[in-house]
């Protein structure tokens, strides 16, 4: 499902700046504004449109967040029944301390906790009501950083095991100006060595890629030496650091709008071909190749946040795996009939595979899921739709090698 901010392409919007990548357990997403009627009916069994129940402080998006708080997460009926906050500085996750009250309606940080200056937080909450019907959200904020100093919030985690399509993308809290200079100050190897090439997407992205795929097993190790350098007049850096990580095996996918098919191919090998639906023709699906950058056991896709109103909102899809930044899915559907999978297009623009609620382990899209990294590689071909923007998440697959070695500041 996607939003109807497609269109503007280019720089990666707020909520998308995450500086880690988790498997984690709630998310915001929705689907793309198109002409015509809605083609499938996205209310939940029965009729219901339950409120919103998790409440999170700090808003979802602020910036500049105190570090002495407040941070809380409360329903105001039901219980919690899962929380995580997870501040990530440099691609490394650090999860804060704190508990569910025994009556279950909020979570505080353990006393004595304060929150790091400049830093990026993430909070995943599941919440039950009283007929034990699951909710679940993703917010993010970031906390206050000190005055004439920028910092950049990287991705993928450090120490983490990729798919071989991964692109190291850092996002920085202010405007650069100053754009080689930064660039210069950032290095990206690898084991064994290719060469490597920086993109800017505005003036607060800057991604590096090689010319092509990484190859299985490939050590990457991204040293940043950001401390002092002068990314704007009179505005400086505040990091030094290095960090690395590893890329697995090499799995692409291959889904065809037309057949309605997903083809998953492991080391060149087919390992098999799945039954999907993909956006109806009034919100079609992107064509071009977009890369997973997050997976969720389950999330909230609500058309509100994205342009829709109150079309859907449906807080437990199973088996979600972020495409692109604007709101672009593949995830499981247990709201369509079965016969629906390999035979029709009937999304917002999302890919749908098979799956029933609460998620199954033995349903195609629980089984894709349990074989999918972050830096997994998603192609669609034969949509009636555009290629999607390449700074639309982590998409930048879709330039060749002389376009996204004309995005440095340094060539």
């Amino acid at each position: 499902m996607r939003s109807v901010r497609k269109r503007a392409g280019g720089a990666l919007a707020v909520a998308g700046l995450s500086a880690g990548l988790f498997v984690g357990m709630a998310g915001l997403s929705g689907c793309k504004l198109g002409g015509g009627t809605v083609t499938i009916d996205l209310k939940l069994p029965g009729g219901r449109a339950p409120g919103d129940v998790i409440r999170v402080n700090p808003e979802d998006g602020s910036r500049g967040a105190p570090a002495d708080g407040p941070l809380e997460v409360s329903v105001t009926s039901g219980r919690l029944e899962r929380v995580t906050v997870v501040q990530v500085e440099d691609g490394q996750s650090t999860r804060v301390a704190g508990e569910i009250s025994t009556d279950g309606l909020r979570w505080r940080p353990s006393p004595g906790t304060r929150l790091a200056l400049a830093a990026k937080y993430s909070v995943d909450a599941v919440a039950l009501d009283g007929h034990g019907r699951r909710s679940a959200r993703h917010t993010t904020f970031t906390t206050v950083v000190p005055e004439n100093r920028f910092i950049g919030y990287f991705k993928p985690e450090n120490r983490s095991t990729v798919g071989v399509g991964m692109i190291v993308s850092l996002s920085f809290n202010q405007g650069i100006r100053n754009r080689a200079a930064v660039e210069r100050a950032i290095r990206v190897t690898s084991d064994p060595p290719v060469e490597v090439a920086g993109h800017w997407f505005g003036t607060d992205r800057l991604d590096f890629r090689p010319a092509a795929y990484w190859r299985p097993g490939t050590r990457v190790t991204v040293d940043l030496d950001l401390r002092d350098v002068e990314g704007a007049p009179g505005t400086y850096g505040i990091q030094r650091r290095t960090v690395a990580f590893t890329v697995g095996r090499a799995q692409l996918s291959r889904v065809d709008a037309e057949r309605h098919t997903m083809d998953i191919r492991r080391d060149g090998e087919l390992l098999t071909t799945l039954p999907i639906t993909a956006g109806a023709a009034s919100t079609t699906t992107y064509n071009g190749k977009m890369v997973v950058t997050e997976l969720y056991d389950v999330t909230r896709m609500n058309g509100a946040t994205v342009g829709f109103g109150g079309e859907y909102d449906i807080k437990d899809v199973p088996h979600a795996m972020r495409l692109t930044d604007s709101g672009t899915f593949l995830h499981g559907n247990y709201w369509a009939p079965a016969d629906t999978f390999g035979a029709t297009n009937v999304s917002h623009g999302c890919v749908g595979l098979r799956d029933v609620k609460g998620g199954g382990a033995d349903t195609p899209a629980g089984w894709f899921f349990d074989r999918t990294l972050i830096g997994d590689v998603v192609e669609v071909v034969n949509s009636r739709d555009s290629v999607v923007s390449a700074g639309n998440g982590l998409s930048g697959w879709n330039l060749n090698w002389t376009q996204w070695k004309a995005g440095s500041a340094l060539h």
